[in-house]
């Protein structure tokens, strides 16, 4: 299945991709579009974190989301779908809130994903990843916009207008010290919303795009 990947990249970076061992934490919006794209091109064992259910509000947005899964975990669909796609594929789920209580449940993996929505769970993933020398990227804020090429990759540290980034700069500085990584960020302005964050699919699928790019580019250099 993967002859058009190898092609394209080569048989070596190939070998790379499937080799590597991925954490994805969080399978919505960003994270759903991330995590099938991740097994369409070739990553074979990927561990996948998310203590949501899915209901009718995902419907808009959300890959995994259909009318029959609702009230289900999302991390126990995801893998349903992934199997479907390459039974090959090593999928393990953990259906807990992470947080800094259970932290150190984690492993060692090549690639750290964060596509969550809490922010303090950012901050200890990425405290997490900079203690174990993992390369991480996280996902800020995707809500209240709707250009997919305002979409881009930068640093956390990186001037930005983000609210989402802001706080997780602060959060992050105040508890641990001041860290740097890799983000997936909109440089479109957030509209005003009524309370709760709105969404539609085209920023958070383009955000999960990104970040299987930022990680392929990377192993396609080393």
């Amino acid at each position: 299945m993967f002859t058009r990947i190898e092609e394209l990249i080569g048989r070596d970076k190939l070998l790379k991709i499937m080799r590597s061992k991925i954490l994805l934490v969080g399978v919505g919006g960003v994270g759903g579009t991330c995590l099938e794209t991740l097994v369409r091109s070739g990553f074979m064992d990927i561990t996948i974190i998310d203590h949501d259910l899915f209901e009718d509000s995902n419907l808009n947005r959300q890959l995994f989301s259909n009318v029959n899964v609702i009230g289900k975990k999302k991390v126990e669909v995801a893998k349903a779908r992934c199997k479907l796609i390459n039974t090959e594929a090593k999928i393990k789920t953990k259906f807990v809130f992470l947080d800094e209580t259970n932290i150190n449940l984690l492993g060692k993996y090549d690639y750290i994903i964060d596509a969550c929505d809490s922010v303090m769970t950012k901050v200890e993933l990425i405290k997490y990843a900079h203690d174990n020398d993992i390369t991480i990227i996280s996902s800020m804020g995707m809500g209240n916009r709707l250009d997919p090429t305002k979409v881009v990759i930068s640093k956390l540290l990186s001037p930005s207008t983000d609210p989402l980034t802001k706080k997780v700069r602060m959060c992050l500085r105040k508890k641990y010290g001041e860290m740097d990584c890799s983000v997936v960020t909109s440089l479109e302005p957030a509209k005003k919303g009524k309370g709760k964050v709105s969404s539609m699919m085209m920023v958070p699928s383009a955000a999960g795009l990104a970040i299987v790019y930022y990680i392929i580019n990377d192993i396609i250099k080393k």
